[in-house]
């Protein structure tokens, strides 16, 4: 267990211990996937308040341009819940694309007790070179009880697939005692009007999630 101390956090990603800085939560790993696009930049991380978690997710999502530029995924927010407390406490998001709309919350399943988002997988349309590019198109995630392996399922949105791209491999999950609780996203800003200085829109590109267990100190 790594605590989160005067709002920094060392956070295990594989083998390494990364210090993620303004992490009001006691952080213990950070969740990757291999094949996020490679536009834009990361910004600032986004937190669940103290003691909730990720318990289901929505996305926002241009829908096919046909004939125009085409960026799909542009942004991701969690809907955050205590343990043992049937309340919503607000919802996050890390920064987003200017694009798309909302679509629908998919929430984990409720049996006697609560399951939290642990894991996910990203689609992904690697780069077209002189072609229309999109990067990031979709994201599913796995849900589990807290505190064990127990129910644990895929959450998807229908139709659980975007137009462009390929799932990659999922990421690791987040360790027992512990669930998603922050986000931060990888984003190519507004590239200008097509033209001699306008530029392909792809948004969001990769997004990484943070695992925390504020139960034991």
């Amino acid at each position: 267990m790594v605590d989160a101390i005067i709002f920094l956090s060392l956070v295990v990603f594989g083998d390494a211990f990364l210090l993620i800085p303004n992490a009001p939560r006691s952080a213990v790993k950070i969740l990757a996937v291999s094949n996020g696009g490679p536009w834009g930049s990361w910004y600032q991380p986004q937190y669940c308040p103290n003691g909730s978690y990720a318990v289901g997710y929505n996305m926002k999502i241009q829908q096919n341009q046909h004939e125009h530029d085409d960026t799909s995924l542009n942004a991701i927010s969690l809907r955050c819940q205590p343990l043992n407390v049937y309340r919503d406490v607000g919802d996050i998001t890390s920064e987003e694309g200017g694009w798309g709309s909302w679509e629908n919350w998919r929430m984990c399943p409720n049996y006697d007790h609560q399951t939290f988002l642990t894991s996910f997988v990203l689609q992904v349309e690697v780069n077209q070179f002189s072609g229309d590019d999109t990067a990031a198109n979709y994201i599913k995630f796995t849900c589990r009880d807290f505190n064990s392996s127990f129910n644990q399922e895929e959450l998807r949105s229908y139709p659980g697939h975007g137009s462009w791209g390929s799932y990659g491999d999922w990421s690791q999950s987040c360790p027992l005692n512990s669930a998603i609780c922050g986000i931060q996203t990888k984003i190519e800003p507004f590239q200008g009007e097509g033209g001699l200085f306008g530029g392909d829109d792809t948004a969001l590109n990769d997004v990484q999630f943070i695992c925390c267990n504020d139960t034991v100190h």
